[in-house]
């Protein structure tokens, strides 16, 4: 199943819905796809969807996914690489009402240059990027929280 995520943002994203419904449409998708659309006022016509979802069914959706196709949510892309998952990442463009800025641009810049997910900056091109991630190899994201931990354990105990 492909998870499709547009996050809970007071913006719409119908644009990538759009896309997704058209690579369904013409056989580019052949995959079940489910979507939490948000605030988006397209309503997908090709794959079950729901607005908004809990914490809980977010994170089942999430592990039950072979790919996740999200906006540029830092949240959204830590969560899904975390749990060893491919993910595709479109930044929301101002110029498209989907944000106030295009910071989301940067985002995915950095995880992709890290080789944690594929971008797409440019709807038309989310064909490719599926195609891509049929084969490619991402980077595993290591946690270093216990390494944090540890340092600061040794530096109050050796104070």
């Amino acid at each position: 199943m492909i998870f499709v995520t547009v996050g809970s943002q007071k913006f719409q994203f119908n644009r990538l819905l759009k896309e997704i419904d058209k690579l369904i449409q013409n056989g580019k998708i052949k995959e079940d796809v489910f979507a939490q659309i948000g605030v988006s006022d397209y309503k997908p016509k090709n794959y079950e969807y729901v607005d908004f979802m809990s914490q809980d069914e977010f994170s089942k959706k999430i592990d039950q996914a072979s790919l996740i196709i999200t906006h540029a949510g830092t949240g959204v892309i830590v969560n899904g690489v975390k749990k060893g998952k491919k993910v595709i990442a479109i930044p929301r463009l101002s110029k498209y009402g989907e944000h106030v800025d295009n910071h989301q641009i940067q985002l995915i810049k950095e995880f992709s240059e890290l080789n944690f997910i594929e971008p797409v900056y440019e709807i038309d091109k989310l064909d490719e990027a599926l195609d891509k991630t049929q084969n490619k190899k991402y980077k595993r994201y290591v946690s270093n929280t216990e390494k944090i931990i540890n340092s600061i354990e040794f530096f109050i105990e050796n104070r």
